[in-house]
């Protein structure tokens, strides 16, 4: 029983049909909110390794790849200046969250706490995480603000499905290759290789192949998005 793909779809779905919710209700401001939730909520799930078609990959690639929809929602219906906005929104905010968890870690628990372990369990990784996912976040999506915005101008406006998947999935390669080296493999001084290759190699491929996956099913929704430009 194929437990976890299924599991995976269904989460696919419910994120891209909330972000299409959120530009419904809220606009811009929707999606600007997804963008914050969604890098948080990456950067815990990611600290999980999962089975995913036989191969080992890490949880959050489906909320990591949600925010390329968003930039590219953004880009398509509201031009380049907002959607290059969302991903200074989600840098600041994953800054911001990685200082203030740091700090309330360093805070001496009462006696009766028993969260304090698995908190630090949790996030006592996250700045190695975090420094790993700025910097594949930032030139990712800078990447793909440039190439949609480039796709559209060589298609004169057209082929709206050829600038989404060109430039997410180009993206989605370079934030992979930069995400995992930061965070599993290191630098050796600053920190140490967490997995064995093999298991690196099976995470990126994984988790770039789902995300490719990702960049094409999630099409539809920039199509649906951009009828409601004039509605939001």
């Amino acid at each position: 029983m194929l437990f976890n793909e299924a599991l995976g779809l269904l989460m696919l779905l419910v994120s891209f049909a909330g972000i299409i919710l959120a530009y419904r209700l809220f606009g811009r401001a929707g999606l600007f909110a997804w963008t914050s939730m969604a890098v948080i909520l990456a950067n815990v799930q990611v600290l999980k390794t999962i089975e995913f078609f036989g191969l080992v990959t890490a949880m959050g690639n489906v909320a990591y790849s949600s925010t390329f929809l968003v930039t590219d929602i953004l880009c398509e219906n509201h031009g380049k200046k907002e959607a290059k906005k969302a991903v200074m929104i989600g840098f600041f905010t994953l800054i911001m969250f990685t200082i203030l968890m740091q700090v309330s870690l360093a805070f001496i628990p009462h006696e009766s706490d028993k969260m304090q372990p698995h908190l630090e369990a949790v996030f006592s990784i996250l700045p190695r995480i975090t420094i790993a996912s700025l910097a594949a976040y930032i030139i990712s999506q800078t990447h793909d603000v440039w190439a949609f915005e480039f796709w559209k101008k060589v298609t004169k406006g057209k082929h709206l499905w050829l600038r989404n998947n060109a430039s997410t999935m180009v993206s989605q390669l370079i934030d992979n290759a930069v995400f995992t080296w930061i965070a599993f493999v290191g630098f050796g001084v600053l920190w140490e290789q967490v997995f064995t290759w093999d298991i690196i190699f099976q995470i990126f491929i994984t988790s770039y192949a789902m995300k490719f996956v990702i960049a094409i099913l999630d099409t539809p929704f920039v199509y649906i998005a951009a009828k409601m430009k004039d509605q939001t």
